[in-house]
């Protein structure tokens, strides 16, 4: 057996896609129509189609079950947030630091689940040094491996 990818249950097929597209950036890999598959493999599915599929109903669109997310990441997450809240997104909440220091920030995609951005963790062991911290603060503070810690510093 092999996993392939999430697969999320939208209303509108179209607005979806754009919303990814044109607010995310993503790129279609295969598109089917009632069913779009993203490069970075996760993949869009119209209701209705997937009802018929399953023969069960999902839940209304009301109903935001706050459980699942997807999660990207970015190199410029100041830019990216203005775009994103510019484009109208709802936040989930503003941008905020994580307690291991990673900035993200929440919004709802336009079916009501999750959309998670958060700064590179490479940045944040480069933005974590150029304020002071040595390597061994950063590794506490952070709970990566010094290996991935001075790569991203370029300390090989």
């Amino acid at each position: 057996m092999k996993y392939i990818c999430p697969l999320i249950v939208v209303e509108d097929i179209g607005r979806s896609r754009a919303f990814y597209e044109k607010t995310l950036g993503c790129r279609v890999k295969m598109d089917f129509g009632q069913n779009v598959t993203f490069e970075g493999d996760f993949a869009i599915h119209l209701k209705s189609h997937y009802e018929g599929l399953t023969g069960h109903k999902c839940a209304s669109g009301d109903s935001r079950p706050n459980n699942f997310e997807l999660y990207f990441e970015s190199g410029d997450l100041d830019s990216d947030y203005r775009k994103i809240t510019a484009d109208g997104a709802e936040p989930v909440h503003e941008l905020r630091e994580q307690p291991w220091g990673q900035r993200v920030f929440r919004f709802f995609d336009p079916d009501g689940h999750i959309i998670e951005v958060g700064e590179t963790m490479e940045s944040v062991v480069r933005r974590f040094y150029h304020e002071g911290l040595t390597v061994e603060e950063i590794q506490a503070r952070i709970g990566m491996p010094m290996e991935f810690i001075s790569t991203a510093l370029d300390m090989k």
